[in-house]
């Protein structure tokens, strides 16, 4: 099975996000990397329950913190824990009006949602700072990472190209294995599996995916594959079944 008959086959519900949630420490971190403060206005766009929304109001002062989720279930349990200078809204965030945001946190995978928000960020106030997780908006120089908390802050800066974008994400001049292992377990280590256990398994496809990535785009450190990346594209196929070498170019 391919890598990506294997997403494929997960549930909808995981790929689309809804199971998968930032801890509060991990929100804590993205508030103290934004800088978050009492002068600032926030927006949690696919907020869930509304905990990043209460965490920024309630302990890190915001001026004004805004959830915004197409979930009933949640707006609705979000709304039980409002608390000062809170909101809760229950609309799509395409149709959302966000022109206030001084500070965005913006985690969604889905291209169409991605593309269709592009034009709404590029006419966001001067010094809006949209977080990302693990990549920056398309074709945007990040401005802060933390990785696999991203910045990009408006006016948007373009970036030449894929190569450009990808060594300013990971902060060197060339990705080897150990680059790619370090920053897929602080990506996993950020995000909260509902099965802890399935952490390194997740941590393995995640470093697979980064460093073939830096390969395909010529800036992976080295011209061989190295051991531990061959090892685990065995385990992969020989123990799991899922076949990744086939998204080597």
């Amino acid at each position: 099975m391919k890598l990506e008959e294997y997403l494929e086959s997960l549930p909808q519900d995981i790929m689309s996000g809804q199971n998968v949630q930032l801890s509060d420490d991990a929100l804590r971190d993205i508030f103290r990397f934004v800088e978050l403060d009492k002068d600032d206005i926030f927006y949690h766009l696919g907020c869930g329950d509304g905990r990043g929304v209460s965490i920024a109001a309630e302990e890190f002062n915001a001026k004004k913190s805004i959830g915004i989720d197409t979930d009933e279930k949640k707006i609705a349990t979000a709304k039980k824990k409002t608390s000062k200078n809170t909101e809760f809204i229950c609309k799509d965030v395409i149709d959302s009006e966000i022109s206030e945001a001084t500070v965005i946190l913006f985690w969604f995978t889905e291209d169409e949602i991605i593309s269709k928000m592009m034009p709404k960020f590029k006419q966001l106030k001067k010094g809006c700072k949209i977080v990302t997780l693990w990549g920056p908006l398309p074709e945007c120089m990040p401005d802060k990472v933390r990785f696999p908390f991203i910045i990009n802050q408006t006016p948007l800066k373009q970036a030449k190209d894929l190569k450009e974008q990808l060594l300013a994400v990971f902060g060197v001049k060339c990705v080897d294995f150990v680059t790619a292992w370090e920053h897929a377990e602080r990506y996993t280590k950020a995000i909260e599996l509902h099965n802890s256990q399935n952490n390194r398994f997740v941590t393995i496809i995640q470093s697979l995916v980064i460093w073939i990535n830096a390969k395909n785009l010529g800036v992976a450190c080295g011209d061989e594959m190295p051991e531990s990346i061959r090892t685990y594209i065995g385990i992969l196929k020989n123990f799991f079944g899922i076949e990744v070498e086939h998204l080597l170019k």
